[in-house]
């Protein structure tokens, strides 16, 4: 972590529209005018982490977060940006600065904090092309995201040569996908000083607490198709975050993300409201006891449910 950062990242994938947009994949519609105040409270509670990437919108997120960053110092804010594989110009002589160029427009900036390649499509071409991105100062740290431990490995051996170390994973990680426990990646990361960023920490509101067995999602949505059929699982773990809600007097919301928190993780949460700022403000204060972490582990694996999504490979 750097300058103050906070202990949570917020989220901009729902922000604007466009291809993978935030109306296309969340249905929303919002513009700069509608998220003014959702940033200037997070800037007001401390929350000056912003995750973002030319994906969301095919850059319509990063135009949004530019505009309404711009009216604070720079070294207030801490932007995390990304390269997705995929979605790059092939003509250009290095494709990763070519959109990393384009986002720092965008952003209306000369640098951004932490720079990812968003997914491991093919970790032998892209990761030497984070080598200029560095050494032309407009990158502070680098991270890959969606990449398994073999693969945050081999990254390290092509970017040694270059002095070049990863300092941040951003991974899906929670009660319901511990794989990054399992296969070794977080403890990797606590070894090596990389910072592991999860998300997807409340499994799209299967763990909110606003959802159960009895109180379905929108059976129509695809979180209702993903998520419902796992309630009846998931009875034990939502009673057991309810529990320790009560204990901490929060939210079951606030309890999961906390969980990941206690695990050495900075959670990213997807915000559109400024109660939602309100609420990961609070979680921030939050600090489960160890206990309290292993009893909901318990919980978890006792559910024998495992939320793999289809682009994380096979285990």
């Amino acid at each position: 972590m750097s300058k103050n950062e906070a202990k949570i990242a917020l989220g901009t994938w729902s922000w604007g529209a466009g291809m993978f947009g935030g109306d296309m994949v969340f249905g929303n519609s919002l513009g700069r005018e509608d998220l003014v105040e959702v940033v200037d409270e997070a800037m007001a509670k401390g929350l000056n982490l912003f995750d973002t990437a030319y994906a969301y919108g095919v850059g319509d997120s990063e135009r949004i977060l530019g505009q309404l960053l711009s009216k604070y110092d720079r070294d207030q804010v801490v932007i995390s940006d990304k390269f997705t594989p995929g979605m790059q110009n092939d003509d250009a002589e290095n494709p990763l600065v070519d959109m990393l160029e384009g986002s720092l427009e965008r952003l209306e900036t000369d640098f951004i904090d932490i720079y990812w390649i968003h997914n491991s499509a093919d970790v032998e071409r892209w990761t030497p092309l984070l080598v200029d991105a560095v050494k032309s100062g407009k990158v502070g740290r680098v991270g890959v995201s969606n990449h398994s431990l073999d693969q945050v490995k081999r990254v390290q051996e092509i970017l040694a040569p270059h002095d070049i170390k990863v300092s941040a994973i951003q991974n899906h990680f929670s009660l319901l996908y511990r794989n990054s426990i399992q296969d070794g990646l977080l403890d990797y990361c606590k070894e090596n000083d990389i910072q592991f960023f999860s998300y997807m920490v409340l499994e799209q509101g299967a763990l909110s607490g606003k959802y159960s067995e009895s109180n379905p999602l929108p059976a129509d949505s695809n979180r209702g198709k993903t998520y419902n059929p796992l309630f009846p699982a998931l009875k034990d773990l939502l009673a057991g975050l309810e529990k320790t809600a009560e204990k901490y007097q929060a939210t079951v919301a606030q309890i999961a993300t906390a969980w990941a928190i206690g695990r050495g993780t900075t959670p990213i949460l997807g915000v559109t409201k400024v109660e939602q700022i309100d609420d990961a403000a609070k979680v921030a204060s939050i600090n489960l006891a160890a206990e309290d972490v292993a009893y909901l582990e318990e919980l978890a694996i006792a559910s024998g449910v495992d939320t793999r999504g289809g682009w994380e490979g096979q285990a």
